[in-house]
């Protein structure tokens, strides 16, 4: 069973999960990012150890929450996030475009590849790689719980923006089809952004990737 607690936190108004396996209480943050002490506190409320912080990518505001979380947990939470967005990483995700300098937190320790598989208790996460949004974005798929990660691939009704460097239309666009309309037409898909949907609902409506 894999327990999910959303936030909405940040100047981007970005979607962190906790998410933890009730049975172990080990826990992950999926793109923290933002205001880490709320994190924080929260799996502390319920009981839960944070082992890991997993990166679907390296912008600002999916990062940003890292360095608190980090900084009053010992021993360090081992973080995850796909080689090719180590760059963007170091930079700080981008965040002095957009007017913020922020703590990324601890290094990468753990290298995405695609069909690698992380343990989350009795939780097995699937990872994807799905660049387009950035040069190394990468989904959580968890077929147990019909659940997808998928960061800014994929909104409700929209799609992940190709004009930050990096990005690249045409890779988005074979990503979301080959990664993402691949998933049974009933998993949830929690995004970066916005509201939650389903893969059958974005492969009938989304206005900007048909199937």
């Amino acid at each position: 069973m894999l327990e999910i607690v959303p936030f909405t936190l940040g100047p981007a108004q970005t979607n962190a999960y906790l998410v933890a396996d009730p049975g172990t209480r080990e826990a992950a943050v999926i793109d923290p990012s933002w205001d880490g002490g709320i994190i924080l506190a929260e799996a502390q409320k319920r009981g839960w150890r944070i082992g890991h912080l997993w990166y679907t990518h390296a912008h600002f505001d999916h990062i940003g929450g890292a360095g608190a979380i980090a900084d009053a947990l010992n021993p360090l939470p081992l973080v995850a996030l796909h080689p090719n967005d180590h760059v963007l990483w170091r930079a700080g995700g981008g965040g002095a475009l957009f007017g913020f300098d922020i703590d990324p937190g601890p290094e990468p320790t753990i290298d995405f590849v695609h069909d690698m598989k992380l343990k989350l208790g009795s939780n097995e996460f699937e990872v994807r790689f799905t660049p387009g949004h950035t040069a190394g974005h990468c989904i959580l798929y968890v077929a147990s719980e019909k659940v997808c990660f998928c960061g800014d691939l994929i909104f409700a009704g929209s799609v992940g923006r190709t004009d930050l460097p990096g990005g690249d239309w045409d890779t988005l666009v074979k990503s979301i089809r080959e990664q993402v309309y691949t998933l049974p037409d009933e998993t949830r898909l929690l995004s970066g952004h916005g509201p939650g949907t389903t893969v059958g609902e974005e492969k009938r409506n989304n206005p900007f990737v048909g199937i």
